[in-house]
């Protein structure tokens, strides 16, 4: 996976409070085992903490001295994005709404950017507070993508994710595939409160693979809007199986053998491994979010 050197990446996509605080400092979901349970249940759901009974409040973080360098700082080019992690993020989220905004104005439509958040331990949302437990998700509230990055080290190391950059691509590409649905107004479909193999809320995950996967079919031919030139020059074989081990990993599946020995279709929120791999799959190899009707 490789981005063009010369390439200017806009950071004004995304929003860095890694190192702030909550006021109060009291986060909604702790760690040890409540936290870990959240992570479970909650992992790339993507329509905010609140379904996962967290705190209905949406308090501002406040920047504190421990602070890290942000990124409008430091991820400037393309090269920093191939040298540096949250700089790839960037990139990636730059790259995913290059298309999306193309393929928006293509179907005769107007494309609504969202940004995402990058924080650390915990944060405030318009869907509630919530900790990095959680895991990534998307907020329809306030129309934000929220990344602790320490996720992408659980991915690899808790759930056995072969990891790479692709797979941390893939994660950004499945939230805002999210995106895509509420502007659609599908999302609702998926807080109806059910869960199950047949669910709303698994056909949802699924077709937002499936919508990550389209990007990824186009992500080295859609140009950047100031360039011309395409952000993401290089993406291969290899980029695209680690972006495959990294859905499978995180189906419902997967995660109930490893966590609870056992396989309960009744209770799965995302779908099984398999299916996320085959949607993503069909997304990747026809690049046509038509196909992605996984509500058939």
């Amino acid at each position: 996976m490789q981005f063009d050197d010369d390439a200017n990446l806009d950071t004004s996509e995304v929003k860095d409070v890694r190192g702030s605080r909550i006021p109060g400092g009291r986060a909604t979901v702790g760690g040890g085992i409540v936290g870990f349970i959240a992570l479970i249940l909650g992992l790339l759901f993507g329509v905010g903490p609140e379904q996962l009974g967290l705190s209905a409040g949406d308090p501002e973080p406040v920047a504190t001295s421990s602070s890290v360098a942000r990124v409008e700082r430091a991820c400037r080019t393309g090269a920093d994005a191939n040298t540096r992690e949250d700089c790839r993020i960037v990139a990636v989220v730059n790259s995913v709404q290059d298309f999306w905004r193309a393929e928006y104005a293509r179907r005769g439509g107007r494309y609504g950017d969202a940004r995402t958040v990058m924080f650390t331990n915990q944060v405030g949302t318009a869907c509630g507070s919530a900790t990095s437990a959680v895991g990534p998700f998307y907020c329809p509230g306030d129309r934000q993508v929220y990344l602790d990055l320490g996720f992408f080290d659980d991915l690899r190391t808790k759930f056995g994710s072969s990891g790479g950059p692709f797979a941390q691509a893939y994660v950004v590409a499945h939230e805002y595939g999210h995106h895509v649905q509420n502007m659609m107004g599908t999302l609702a479909r998926a807080q109806d409160g059910r869960a199950g193999a047949n669910s709303n809320a698994v056909r949802v995950e699924l077709q937002a693979d499936c919508y990550a996967g389209v990007w990824a079919h186009h992500a080295t031919t859609t140009p950047d809007e100031k360039t011309g030139r395409p952000l993401l020059t290089e993406l291969t074989e290899a980029d695209i199986r680690d972006g495959m081990d990294a859905a499978a990993a995180v189906g419902d599946d997967r995660i109930q053998e490893k966590f609870q020995g056992r396989v309960t279709p009744e209770n799965w929120t995302h779908g099984s491994a398999a299916q996320r791999q085959q949607w993503f799959h069909t997304g990747y190899t026809t690049g046509d979010m038509a196909r992605c009707n996984t509500f058939r």
